[in-house]
């Protein structure tokens, strides 16, 4: 079959300071290269002034060095990341060029191949499903973005119908493709000893994981389980007033709690799959995601997962079958779904044998990597 020439445009590729976009695009590209394909990552770093090429697993990764203006530094930025794209272009056609939702706001239409728009959560969806008001500058950037893209795919049913809603773009088809999950990576270990009653939170301390909430149930699981603690891995983040959110939590935890209650904050992601493996139960009560890759993470390993209902949750979890809802905003419910799980120790191990079936079946690498290639053979595919 033919080789294609993909080129995503990504700013914050490892390992540069990144978040998932930048791990999520790196998985893909090294993969696409494995398929055979020819593939570049290019991107503006304010973190550099001059260009910066290397290579990483066969993929060409360009660094552009951000505009230096005292104003408009977007429109510099913009196009010279656009001639540079029609450089790559000369020396071999693109096929396919893939970023955000926000990516071709101020690139030109005449950008050269197929232009693809992988929905995260952007900047509309997150302000508005968190009950904020979208910045219109902001806003109008994802607006402009979609009006070029000629395909559009998102990780979730629900970002993509949430965000297709809020840019008055419903009539469009969206393919929905999640991220993978490294099934090899995150699997079941045996050889780890559960700790009895250790329920695990995994992802960044803020408002809208649920990381209050959850506090908020413990004193109810306490109750019912004496010997029960919480670890919550996951990086702090700031308030508006610049007040520590985790010093904000901590504040509002009773004394006798405070001891059965582990703040470890950000773990290398290499610790991940054996934090997983110790937990009794694994809890993620977000407000709002995209998509809820933890979720993922922790069914690979084989856990009993409680996930919110709210978001992309019901697309990840079968109810009653590989895990457990809870209304996320609740306390109760979250109390109620992981003593239950705490107290049933065949539904725990039913739920996460069904659990590791079902992502190796429908998230793992292979088969999302399949579903890519076969997107970006569509997209190009004469008509």
């Amino acid at each position: 079959m033919k080789t294609m020439n993909i080129v995503y445009l990504c700013r914050e590729y490892p390992p540069f300071p990144h978040g998932g976009i930048g791990t999520v695009t790196q998985s893909l590209a090294r993969s696409m290269v494995d398929r055979g394909h020819k593939v570049t990552v290019i991107g503006v770093y304010s973190e550099i002034t001059s260009e910066q090429i290397e290579e990483d697993h066969g993929v060409n990764v360009i660094r552009l060095g951000a505009a230096q203006l005292p104003v408009l530094n977007f429109i510099d930025n913009s196009w010279r990341l656009y001639k540079r794209l029609c450089e790559l272009h000369k020396q071999l056609p693109i096929d396919v060029v893939e970023g955000q939702e926000a990516v071709f706001a101020f690139l030109p239409v005449s950008l050269p191949g197929k232009k693809i728009i992988r929905m995260h959560g952007g900047h509309h969806f997150f302000f508005t499903t968190l009950g904020q008001s979208p910045r219109f500058w902001r806003s109008w950037q994802e607006k402009r973005s979609f009006a070029k893209a000629d395909v559009l795919c998102a990780v979730s049913r629900f970002v993509a119908e949430t965000t297709n809603r809020l840019l008055h773009q419903e009539d469009r088809p969206v393919e929905i493709i999640p991220n993978p999950v490294d099934t090899d990576f995150f699997r079941p270990h045996p050889e780890v000893s559960v700790v009895k009653d250790l329920i695990v939170f995994v992802g960044t301390l803020c408002e809208k994981k649920g990381v209050r909430q959850l506090l908020q149930a413990f004193p109810e699981i306490a109750r019912a389980f004496p010997n029960a603690k919480l670890l919550l891995i996951g990086r702090d983040t700031s308030l508006s007033s610049g007040k520590s959110y985790r010093s904000t939590l901590q504040a509002d935890i009773q004394e006798p709690l405070a001891e059965k209650i582990e703040f470890r904050g950000a773990v290398d992601h290499r610790e991940l799959p054996l934090i997983y493996a110790s937990a009794a139960v694994c809890v993620f009560p977000s407000h709002m995601e995209s998509q809820g890759l933890v979720i993922l993470e922790a069914m690979a390993v084989g856990k009993a997962v409680v996930a919110s209902k709210a978001g992309p949750g019901p697309e990840l979890i079968d109810h009653e079958e590989d895990g457990l809802l809870c209304d996320p905003k609740d306390p109760a419910s979250i109390a109620a779904a992981v003593n239950r799980l705490l107290s049933e120790d065949d539904t725990r191990r039913y739920f996460g044998v069904h659990a590791r079936q079902k992502v190796v079946k429908l998230f793992s690498n292979e088969v999302i990597i399949d579903k890519n290639e076969s997107l970006y053979r569509s997209s190009v595919a004469p008509i």
